[in-house]
């Protein structure tokens, strides 16, 4: 399994518009329904207004390739380029 924690550093006073925005446009729901994926949660920082933590499961390493040519993963890396500043990936593979 391939678990990846992605931690989006948001532009001052965008966090909670980034994450409207990723909810309305369903990225979640549809990341969620892909074959493959296990988990994919946004979890907002309680002591730090600007950051979001992104936890995905997914099978394995080509199921997460796939989940990289979507066009809900493409959206979301639009909407980065509006709300966000910086984003640090973590990947772990685990049994």
């Amino acid at each position: 399994m391939l678990v990846i924690n992605a931690v989006f550093r948001c532009k001052e006073g965008k966090r909670d518009e980034f994450l409207k925005a990723v909810k309305a446009e369903g990225i979640d729901i549809a990341s969620r329904d892909e074959e493959g994926n296990f988990k994919y949660e946004f979890f907002v920082s309680a002591e730090n207004g600007i950051e979001i933590l992104l936890l995905e499961f997914w099978k394995d390493q080509d199921a997460h390739s796939f989940h990289r040519t979507l066009p809900h993963y493409l959206r979301l890396g639009e909407l980065k380029e509006v709300f966000v500043d910086e984003t640090i990936v973590s990947k772990y593979y685990t049994d």
